[in-house]
């Protein structure tokens, strides 16, 4: 797992911004495809200005696109039975990664999450 370092040249408001594209993930428990549009329209709003809100955007999208793929997956095999368990496995591990993405933000560090596949490079 790499993980890219900015602690020493970054504001306060550069983390927030990074805590905040990891923490509108969250989102999708709330609202349809929220998982993805909350941290797509902080990125696309800060990218250009905060290079490291934009490498925490591009962990962040790309890990909410696989988690979304892996439900949809674990969808189809609740038909067999073991999808049941497989979304609820996933729902864990989306939070935890998510939670632990937004504690190394706040400490200047963007996160690249586990079982991640790259869509945005």
């Amino acid at each position: 797992m790499s993980e890219q370092f900015y602690q020493a040249e970054l504001t306060k408001g550069q983390k927030d911004m990074g805590m905040l594209v990891h923490a509108s993930g969250f989102a999708g428990y709330l609202i349809p495809f929220g998982n993805i549009l909350g941290p797509l329209i902080v990125w696309l709003m800060k990218r250009d200005e905060m290079p490291f809100v934009d490498s925490c955007g591009r962990n962040c999208i790309n890990f909410k696109l696989s988690m979304m793929i892996y439900f949809c997956v674990s969808f189809i095999l609740m038909f067999v039975g073991i999808g049941f368990l497989l979304l609820g496995i996933l729902a864990v591990v989306d939070i935890i990664f998510t939670v632990i993405a937004i504690i190394k933000a706040s400490d200047g560090i963007s996160y690249e999450y586990p079982l991640t596949i790259k869509f945005l490079k």
